[in-house]
C-alpha cells in the first residue's frame, strides 16, 4: 500500500550497515536520508527464554537504541515523526486484560524484566524529548507480532514463529512427538506483521501522541492452540509433550481494544489460521 499512498520507504538496519548504537554514524545516516518519519522497529529481542538468559545484553542494547533514536533525530532531523511499537510485555506482569490507563500500574513480569522495562523507558524518552525539543512521536502498544521475514532461530523469535520453525524441522526429521516449551497454557494475543505495517503507515498522518494506544484485537490463544493450528496447517500428525523446566512467562496477555476501535473502527485483522499458513509458506522456503 505504500506505493498507492505515494510513500517512499527506505530500510535502515544493522545488516545494511546502520547500527543505531553508534550515535555519530546514525546522525550522518539521518542527515543523508532526511526522513519525514521513522518507524522504529529497532530492538534486541528474542523468546522469553532468550531475554532471561541474555538479560544484560538485551537491556544494554535496547537502552542505547531507544536513547540514540531520539538523540539522533534531535541532532539531525528534529522534524521527523517517530512511530514506536511498544511491546505489550511492558504491561504489569499480573495484568490479564491490558487497559491503557493501567499500563504502568505495577511491575513488568520478571521473565521480561530486561525488555519490557526498556519499552516503558521509551515512553519516558519520547515524552522528555517532546517537552524539551518538540520531537513528535506516535506510540503503540502491540501484541506479539508474527509472520514472514523474521529470524530463523527459534530462540530469537516470539513463541508463535518459534513453534512453526520447530514444527517444520520436526516434520522434516520424521519426529513422532513435538516438545512445547513450558506448560502450553499461557494465553497470548498475536498480530500478523502486515497488519502492524498497515497501522503504522496510517500513523504517518496521525496527530502525535506519546501516551500509547493498544493495537488490539482483544483475543488470545494458548501456546498449545498455536501449536495445534500450526500442525494442522502443515499438515503434521504429531503428539505434543511439555518441557516444564522452561519458563511460561505471564499466564495471560490480551489487549483491550476500545481505544483502537475508536481510531480504526473498520480495521480488519488477518485471521490467525491464514497468517500461520503464510508464515509456514515463508519458513518452508528459507529453512
Amino acid at each position: 500500500g505504500r506505493e498507492e499512498r505515494g510513500i517512499e520507504a527506505q530500510s535502515l538496519s544493522r545488516s545494511e550497515g546502520t547500527d543505531i548504537r553508534d550515535l555519530n554514524a546514525f546522525v550522518e545516516k539521518l542527515k543523508a536520508v532526511q526522513p519525514d518519519a521513522i518507524i522504529n522497529c529497532a530492538a534486541h529481542v528474542g523468546s522469553v527464554h532468550y531475554v532471561t538468559e541474555f538479560a544484560a545484553d538485551v537491556v544494554r542494547d535496547n537502552v542505547l537504541l531507544a536513547v540514540n533514536t531520539y538523540e539522533g533525530v534531535r541532532l539531525a532531523t528534529p522534524k521527523t515523526l517517530i512511530i514506536n511499537p511498544l511491546s505489550n510485555c511492558s504491561y504489569p506482569g499480573d495484568a490479564n486484560t491490558h487497559f491503557e490507563p493501567d499500563w504502568q500500574k505495577g511491575a513488568v513480569h520478571d521473565s521480561v524484566l530486561a525488555y519490557g522495562s526498556v519499552k516503558r523507558l521509551q515512553y519516558v524518552i519520547a515524552e522528555s524529548y517532546k517537552k524539551q525539543y518538540g520531537i513528535r512521536t506516535v506510540n503503540w502498544l502491540i501484541a506479539n507480532a508474527y509472520g514472514p521475514g523474521d529470524y530463523t532461530d527459534p530462540n530469537k523469535v516470539h513463541a508463535l514463529n518459534g513453534i512453526l520453525i520447530r514444527l517444520i524441522k520436526a516434520q522434516k526429521e520424521g519426529a513422532k512427538t513435538f516438545e512445547i516449551w513450558g506448560t502450553g497454557k499461557p494465553l497470548r494475543e498475536w498480530v500478523y506483521i502486515k497488519d502492524v505495517a498497515r497501522v503504522f503507515v496510517d500513523s504517518l498522518s496521525m496527530d502525535a501522541r506519546t501516551h500509547p494506544v493498544n493495537l488490539a484485537q482483544n483475543k488470545a490463544y494458548s501456546i498449545t492452540e498455536i501449536a495445534q493450528i500450526g500442525a494442522e496447517a502443515l499438515p503434521y500428525d504429531v503428539e505434543f509433550t511439555y518441557n516444564t523446566s522452561k519458563p511460561d512467562g505471564a499466564p495471560i496477555k490480551v489487549l483491550e481494544d476500545t481505544q483502537f476501535r475508536a481510531k480504526h473502527p473498520d480495521f480488519q485483522f488477518t485471521k490467525l489460521n491464514e497468517g500461520i499458513a503464510s508464515t509456514i509458506e515463508y519458513y518452508r522456503k528459507v529453512l
